[in-house]
């Protein structure tokens, strides 16, 4: 049986990327590993074993093409209303908070935000299969 292990994204700024993911998710580099084209930061917390990947390739300035193809990566959090108005606070710009219905009930309540590069991140609140 196979194992999810990490997601990758590539960014422009080790500092700020790393910053914005500490702030918003409490995600702590758990190893880093440079090389000589780029660096790979593998940033995770207590929560889980399941990784972001930054990857930096040394020399580039222009921001990625996001493309159509990538949709989000997701956390679940306690508390969404609290985190949401934190990432308000923090200046992450969150989107409003949407409550999505299935059948006459709660599917799922979440918002999303966009790390430094543009990358999309739904923050959903615990509940259901989202746990």
């Amino acid at each position: 049986m196979a194992k999810a292990v990490h997601s990758m994204i590539r960014v422009l700024d080790e500092a700020r990327s790393v910053s914005f993911y500490k702030t918003a998710f409490a995600l702590d580099i758990a190893d880093r590993l440079d090389f000589e084209t780029f660096t790979l930061i593998y940033l995770r917390n207590g929560k889980a074993d399941f990784e972001v990947e930054l990857t930096v390739n040394k020399g580039r300035a222009e921001p990625y093409a996001l493309g159509d193809g990538y949709g989000h990566i997701a956390f679940v959090v306690d508390d969404l209303d609290a985190e949401h108005a934190r990432f308000e606070a923090a200046g992450f710009n969150p989107r409003k908070i949407v409550e999505f219905n299935k059948d006459g009930g709660l599917l799922a309540r979440f918002f999303f935000v966009e790390d430094p590069d543009g990358y999309k991140i739904e923050v959903l609140q615990k509940h259901g299969r989202f746990r």
